[in-house]
């Protein structure tokens, strides 16, 4: 027995740390002891960094990623700022008003590491993509759905027995190729502007065509500003245009004017869509312009086959260059180069394409050799 007023100690077990969980040796150890600036580097601001080197100022590099200059700034300036915590120096100085930023020798490093970032991730991700099978990613635009929905509708059943899900994502003709490349998507309908008469395949792809066209012009204007009959390419900087920032139209007037194209031309309206274009030249806006669009849906305008456009006088576009350097713009459905082979004929991606051959004689129901 214990003494009375006293107290037996208790016994306690010893505390032992918990142990630190170690990386596996077959794994790097993770970059805990990064600086936080470096950590909040997005892989979408190393994209704008290396696209402001590559069209030499933000403004440039706004309108290669179909995004605000003011966006393209602000992570310029955030850049800046943490580079120059890290490292002692900016990575871009301004150079003043019109002229490209200077990249330093910081700037320049970064640059490099980010074509091998990105790169690095992108080949992972397909060769992710790469180990799903059942997964067959299809591209279309407005104006070809149709064609493309018959097509699929062709081979639901087969693909339902395959346990194969098929996924369709709306493409614009401004990175439906970059798209296809990336292995973001297998197969994608696309237009792309080529000289006439010549192959319309790029080197890394195959390609079924499906239709050619020239190019229209939609107005308001009277005719005794913009005579009745075809309208020379030469015509178009004295007509007030209304025009988009990219994509198939962006490509033409690139073509034909250079690619400061937008200097030469009269600019009087931005549009990013077709059905936008039309409301604004019949509305009771004091706007009096024209719109290109594509020899399908010039059409389909005249033929009142899209709303919106009856107003409208539709003229077609020649190109009054010369021989040799007219251009035309080629529809049609595209794969990786080598693709279908390595797959073998009874794969997905070949039973859709074969479907898509068989419905290419009744391709007139698609409105447009059109992609916007």
């Amino acid at each position: 027995m214990s003494a009375p007023g006293r107290t037996r100690p208790q016994q306690t077990e010893a505390l032992t740390p918990a142990p630190v969980p170690q990386p596996r040796a077959d794994r790097p150890r993770p970059p805990l002891s990064a600086p936080a600036p470096l950590l909040d580097t997005t892989l979408d601001q190393l994209r704008t960094l290396v696209a402001v080197h590559a069209t030499g100022t933000a403004l440039a590099a706004a309108r290669l990623l179909d995004r605000e200059q003011s966006s393209v700034q602000k992570q310029l300036d955030t850049l800046n700022r943490n580079f120059r915590e890290m490292c002692g120096e900016p990575l871009v100085v301004k150079q003043g008003r019109g002229r490209d930023v200077l990249f330093t020798g910081t700037g320049r490093t970064l640059v490099d590491m980010a074509h091998t970032t990105l790169g690095d991730w992108a080949q992972r991700i397909r060769d992710c993509r790469s180990r799903v099978d059942g997964t067959l990613t299809v591209g279309t635009t407005r104006y070809t759905l149709s064609l493309m929905a018959d097509a699929c509708a062709d081979i639901a059943d087969e693909l339902a027995r395959r346990g194969v899900e098929l996924k369709v994502e709306h493409v614009r003709t401004r990175n439906f190729l970059e798209r296809l490349r990336a292995k973001e998507i297998d197969l994608v309908c696309g237009s792309v502007v080529t000289r006439v008469g010549a192959d319309a395949t790029p080197g890394d792809c195959e390609v079924m065509e499906l239709a050619r066209g020239d190019l229209y012009l939609l107005t308001n204007l009277p005719a005794d500003r913009v005579p009745d009959g075809p309208v020379p390419v030469g015509a178009l900087p004295s007509l007030p245009l209304a025009v988009p920032r990219s994509g198939l139209i962006a490509d033409f007037l690139r073509t034909w004017f250079g690619p400061a194209y937008r200097d030469n031309l009269t600019i009087a309206a931005e549009i990013d869509a077709v059905p936008f274009g039309l409301e604004l030249l019949s509305s009771r806006l004091p706007m009096y312009g024209c719109m290109l669009v594509t020899e399908g849906i010039g059409r389909a305008v005249r033929e009142g086959r899209i709303p919106g456009g009856t107003a409208l006088r539709v003229l077609p576009v020649v190109d009054d260059r010369g021989p040799g350097h007219a251009v035309e713009h080629a529809v049609g459905i595209f794969v990786r180069k080598g693709e279908r082979e390595r797959v073998g004929p009874d794969h997905p991606l070949n039973l859709l394409w074969d479907a898509l051959a068989r419905r290419i004689p009744r391709a007139d129901r698609v409105a447009a050799t059109a992609v916007r």
